[in-house]
């Protein structure tokens, strides 16, 4: 069997103005990265309107069974294409931390992946390498105030803007830098984010505009004073030279997939630490030039789909069309208490077990957010017809179909069932709404997404979150939408809490303000902003050979 980089290898790529030109993209509004990439002009295409129906591919809670749903968004927008519809597909762009980590690459899989896949997943067009430096550079200014006075009285206790590197290196969370004598700076505690987790990440997949852009960089809190006045970037003087090292990364970038459909990747951040989406940009041009546009969200619905509806649907004003949710019969038993290396085996009653937190993820699509949904079943040779029939049957009750997705053997020709129910979801009406109401208060919003969307019992916050909360309420950022940091593996915020878990609550402990994402982030369990390697990281199977030929990379 061939692995995902032979396939993506032997591709026949088109060069990347043939693709472009399927949408009506010209030269000039094309900038070309070599052949087979290039960013678009966005000032050549910002005043076309939106038309097309947009399409979100969420999942369950994931799983180390793998649920395949980057493959299944590629595979559908393939599918699309072969029912005839103009579709663009829009996604995040990898990072190398879990590149060379333990999740490896996204760019799909199978016969259902962009290309070109080892570029897309190593530096690609240097968008996060743009990112960090602009990151880093704010870091620098922000210390070399400090040590030139410290004219905005800074207190060097309460500076919340960290340095960051693109990488998982837990050795960097937490270091002391400044040290070897006044020439070098004034010591202090201070760490690294993965580059994905700077706010900046955020601000460049929020923005609308380079002006836009520009703006939010400025608002960005990174310290307080002595005083407790909050310090900002535009205090520094620094989102000019920010905005300066973006003015390419802001561009959505072109590609195209194995089927040679057009694929905008653009922005990537995570979806457990801020809010998982590809920019606002990208999906605002596939919009104006495609029928349809097929994107996805991070993580499980309770993660990525809650904020892309609340959090990037609000900001941009994107009413989705339909939800494709993936799930894999493999992933529900392990929901329900099967061990990785027994998965294979048919078990009705753990997959009965397991089978709560799909339900519950497609409750909350359908009842929350009033949005009409498809379950998409990532098909294993494994499955049994008694398991699928199982799912089938379950969904049903719920009034939703399931539709067995094979786009991973098959490509596009795999996926037209599940096309052909997208399409007949997206010419339904529907009722979209948001989960809370962004003038609600600040704790109101918490329990909004923790009972509604995790079906928790409640909030709780910690003493020093709760003091978090009144002096941001007193700056002027109640109003503001809120980012949970929670881990993905549970509803709850106890990764080990699989299923649909009752009976448990939610503590913030800690509450800041990313006032140019415009959102507050929420911190609960123990999410960190810094990965790090697994025992055996995936960067150890990478390699290249004397013709430039890589392998080891999925």
């Amino acid at each position: 069997m061939k692995t995902d980089i032979e396939i993506a290898q032997e591709a026949k790529m088109r060069p990347i103005a043939e693709v472009a030109a399927q949408l009506g993209i010209g030269e000039d509004a094309l900038e070309p990265y070599g052949r087979t990439k290039a960013k678009l002009d966005l000032n050549a295409l910002r005043d076309l309107p939106r038309k097309a129906k947009l399409v979100l591919v969420t999942a369950i809670n994931p799983t180390p069974a793998g649920e395949g749903k980057t493959t299944t968004s590629v595979g559908l927008a393939d599918a699309l294409g072969k029912l005839n519809k103009k579709v663009v597909l829009a996604l995040r762009e990898p990072s190398l931390g879990p590149v060379f980590g333990v999740k490896g690459g996204a760019a799909g899989g199978g016969y259902a992946q962009v290309v070109p896949m080892e570029e897309i997943n190593l530096h690609f067009t240097g968008d996060f390498h743009a990112i960090g430096a602009a990151n880093n550079l704010l870091a620098a200014m922000l210390d070399n105030h400090i040590q030139q006075g410290n004219a905005l009285d800074i207190d060097v206790r309460r500076i919340t803007w960290k340095r960051a590197v693109d990488m998982n290196d837990r050795q960097l969370r937490s270091i002391v830098c400044g040290l070897g004598g006044k020439p070098n700076g004034v010591p202090r505690e201070d760490g690294f984010d993965i580059t994905v987790a700077s706010e900046i990440m955020a601000v460049l997949c929020l923005a609308t505009s380079l002006t836009d852009l520009k703006a939010r960089l400025a608002r960005m809190v990174v310290a307080y004073s002595r005083s407790d006045k909050p310090v900002t970037a535009a205090d520094l003087h620094a989102e000019g030279a920010m905005a300066a090292l973006l003015k390419d990364a802001i561009k959505p970038n072109l590609v195209q997939t194995l089927e040679h459909n057009p694929a905008l990747i653009h922005g990537g951040p995570f979806a457990n630490i801020a809010h998982g989406c590809n920019s606002i940009m990208a999906t605002d041009i596939g919009m104006k030039l495609g029928d349809y546009v097929v994107t996805e969200a991070g993580f499980g619905a309770d993660l990525g789909a809650e904020k892309f509806l609340d959090i990037k649907c609000r900001a941009a004003g994107f009413a989705p069309s339909a939800v494709v949710i993936v799930a894999t019969v493999r992933a529900l038993k392990h929901h329900g208490g099967v061990a990785k290396a027994d998965l294979n085996q048919e078990n009705l009653q753990a997959l009965e077990a397991g089978l709560p937190n799909l339900l519950q993820h497609v409750e909350n699509v359908t009842k929350v957010f009033g949005l009409p949904c498809v379950v998409a079943i990532n098909a294993f040779p494994t499955d049994t017809a008694a398991e699928l029939k199982l799912v089938e049957d379950k969904c049903r009750e719920l009034g939703v179909n399931v539709a067995l997705s094979e786009v991973w053997a098959k490509g596009g020709e795999g996926g037209k069932a599940l096309a052909e129910e997208v399409i007949r979801l997206c010419e339904q009406p529907n009722n979209f709404r948001f989960c809370y109401d962004v003038e609600d208060s600040i704790e109101a919003k918490l329990n909004a997404i923790a009972t509604k969307i995790y079906r928790a019992d409640g909030v709780d916050l910690t003493p020093g979150a709760r003091k978090q909360l009144k002096q941001l309420t007193d700056l002027g950022y109640g109003n503001l939408p809120i980012c949970m940091a929670k881990t993905q593996y549970s509803f709850s915020d106890n990764a080990a809490l699989l299923g649909a878990p009752k009976g448990f609550r939610i503590t913030v402990r800690n509450l800041k303000v990313s006032a140019g994402a415009g959102f507050l982030v929420a911190l609960t369990g123990d999410i960190m902003t810094m990965p790090g390697l697994p025992k055996v990281p995936s960067a150890e199977k990478i390699d290249i050979d004397e013709n430039g030929v890589i392998s080891g990379l999925f």
